[in-house]
């Protein structure tokens, strides 16, 4: 499998926030968000077997392990062996997709933060709104807001798919550098969603452009 990097930090999103976790991120993504953060992922990367990541994480010594991206769905085969024998040897594992690939794939232990696109990100059309029908109850769904539109875009997804049923509750993830976190607090608040306004931890730790943190 190819991978760009794999590292140990805080966990800066999710209902795992804050948590110590081990990164492993995998080269390649059929997406081109306009708001794409992890651009250096769209090409180069290393060959590694499954079985030397699985070596390079024990040696972390963390039981929280994160497969992103990119998007990792699209090396299937083996984010899926990597995923099964993480969660068979005990980790906890979060797994980043874009939302775009069927994830169905993916052992049933695997928690999948599934990154349903707004228009903002110009890939909206691509969504593959089976994952919704399919999700596990650990599961969480996350939407990145570049704007008033997209949060609209979301709540008309949420309301459809009854998301706000759900526990964890969904995600409100802002565009860095464009949305005023302001704005997004107050149209959570007026709209009532059920959902969590949730900041990129890591960038704000050690600023927006620096990798493998």
């Amino acid at each position: 499998m190819r991978i760009t990097e794999i590292f140990h930090s805080i966990q800066g999103e999710s209902s795992f926030a804050g948590l110590p976790c081990v990164f492993v991120r995998l080269t390649w993504c059929n997406l081109r968000c306009s708001w794409c953060d992890s651009e250096y992922t769209f090409t180069g990367g290393a060959e590694m077997s499954v079985d030397e990541v699985l070596e390079k994480v024990r040696g972390y010594g963390c039981k929280l392990v994160e497969i992103t991206g990119g998007e990792p769905l699209v090396q299937k085969r083996e984010c899926s062996e990597l995923a099964r024998r993480l969660c068979d040897e005990g980790y906890i594992v979060l797994i980043e997709t874009g939302g775009s690939l069927d994830a169905s794939v993916l052992d049933p232990r695997v928690i999948k933060i599934l990154d349903v696109k707004c228009p903002g990100s110009g890939e909206a059309h691509k969504n593959y709104w089976a994952n919704l029908e399919r999700l596990n109850p650990r599961d969480e769904i996350k939407f990145v807001i570049k704007d008033r539109a997209d949060f609209e875009y979301a709540l008309g997804v949420i309301e459809k798919y009854r998301l706000d049923e759900r526990e964890p509750q969904v995600l409100f993830s802002p565009v860095w550098g464009t949305v005023d976190l302001k704005d997004l607090a107050a149209w959570i608040l007026e709209s009532g969603a059920r959902g969590r306004m949730q900041l990129q931890m890591h960038k704000y730790i050690w600023g927006p452009d620096v990798k493998g943190v």
